[in-house]
Parts: C-alpha cells; sequence; structure tokens
C-alpha cells in the first residue's frame, strides 16, 4: 500500500515537471524523488524558464497528505503533580493531541466505583471502541465525549487514548484521588518535562574570602575580599 501510494507521488510529480517547462524552450528541469521511510524528498533543480518552484508548490497544497505531531505524550496535572500518557496509535487520540496544540484543557473528574476517575471532555473524538479489560494507567474516550483514566480494571467498550506508565496501583490511587469527586485535572501538550531548574541556596559570608575563592585567616596578611569590596592587610595586628 505505501509503495504504491509513493508511486503515485512520483509519477504525478513526474508529469508536474514535464508540464512546468513548454516545449518550444531549450530548458531542462531535473527532480530527484527520495523515498526516506516516511518522508518524500523531492530536490530539484532547473535551467531556463521553468515554473517548477510555484507548480510544486500549488500540487502539493492540493494533495491531502496526513501530518503528524512530534509529541507522543500528554501531561496530566492533579494536584500539582503531573504524570506523562503516551498517546494511543488511535484517531481519537491524534485528534485529543491536535486539540492540546491550542492550549491546556482543564477538566473536572469524579470517581466512578472503585476503578476510575472520568468527566466530560467538553468535545466529541472520534470513537473506534472495542471491548476491552482496561488496567491501571489506562486512559480511554467512553461514549465519545468522555474520558476515563484508571487507578483499576474494569471491562467495556472504549477507544484507547493512552497510558500512564512508572506509577504502581497504590502509587496511581493517590495520584489520581481515588475515591474523591470534582477533581481538578489539566491536559498538556508540548511541554517535554515538569522538572524545576535546581536553586542553589545563598548563604551569608562571615568571614573573609582570598582571591583565590578560598576562606582566609583574618590574621594573613595579603589581599582579601570582604561585602563585595577589596581590602589589603599589611600588618597581622588587629
Amino acid at each position: 500500500m505505501k509503495k504504491t501510494l509513493f508511486n503515485k507521488v512520483l509519477l504525478s510529480l513526474a508529469s508536474l515537471l514535464a508540464l512546468s517547462c513548454s516545449s518550444d524552450e531549450t530548458t531542462e528541469a531535473h527532480a530527484q524523488p527520495t523515498n526516506m521511510g516516511k518522508t518524500l524528498v523531492v530536490c530539484y533543480s532547473y535551467t531556463g524558464n521553468c515554473r517548477t518552484s510555484s507548480l510544486l508548490e500549488q500540487w502539493l497544497a492540493t494533495q491531502n497528505f496526513q501530518t503528524s505531531t512530534a509529541m507522543t505524550k500528554i501531561f496530566i496535572t492533579i494536584g500539582g503533580q503531573a504524570q506523562s500518557m503516551t498517546l494511543a496509535d488511535t484517531q481519537a487520540a491524534r485528534e485529543l493531541a491536535a486539540r492540546l496544540q491550542q492550549g491546556p484543557l482543564s477538566l473536572t473528574l469524579s470517581s466512578n466505583g472503585d476503578f476510575e476517575i472520568w468527566g466530560a471532555l467538553g468535545f466529541t473524538l472520534p470513537a473506534s471502541n472495542e471491548h476491552i479489560t482496561a488496567q491501571p494507567g489506562d486512559v480511554v474516550l467512553y461514549n465519545g465525549s468522555n474520558i476515563c483514566i484508571f487507578f483499576g480494571s474494569n471491562s467495556w467498550s472504549y477507544t484507547r487514548l493512552g497510558h500512564i506508565s512508572g506509577l504502581t496501583e497504590s502509587q496511581l490511587r493517590s495520584f489520581l484521588k481515588a475515591g474523591e469527586r470534582n477533581i481538578s485535572a489539566v491536559l498538556l501538550l508540548g511541554s517535554t518535562t515538569s522538572l524545576q531548574q535546581p536553586q542553589a541556596t545563598r548563604r551569608s559570608a562571615t568571614g573573609s574570602i582570598a582571591l583565590n575563592g578560598m576562606p582566609a585567616p583574618q590574621a594573613a596578611k595579603g589581599i582579601y575580599i570582604q561585602d563585595g569590596k577589596k581590602h589589603i592587610k599589611t600588618s597581622t595586628r588587629k
């Protein structure tokens, strides 16, 4: 299927390049389409009055190429703590990520039974339901417009959205505030880490510092830096 699509693209490009130069002109156009996995690279050069560049741009604009996002994780923040969710390979997950490219999504979730927290997204995503047994950490779409995050297990018809990894069931219960209602949650796409930069603790210097940066005894002769000022000591007498 992929090879057939690639061949069709090459044929379309060949036709385009042939049309980009008029037959009565002594011009040449060269294109080198290259298949690099999921990427099609077209390198072209021309001489004379070819319109290859503009025609290529116009042609590409008419093609329904599927775009993808480099982001593969959604960050879920609850109670000031954030955990990452790896996206599932579903259209619903991709459209959720596309929504989050516009900005964070605030949700109000509540516990349901002893296995999940859930709530309305505020919009509908395309469902591709399958009967699954959700496990702790699974994030699914329910009924097209509700999100469910599991700290336990339940069998039902869901569409997969993703999974939270790296937490035990007990840690998931704590993070998701299992058993509580009206839980504030925020979904965020586009941040690679929620870690903060370490901050150095400033201490007040009570002694003197020599020019080599080491603490210096007060009785020694020499040049000192004290309170941001340079001092020259020529005598050991106080």
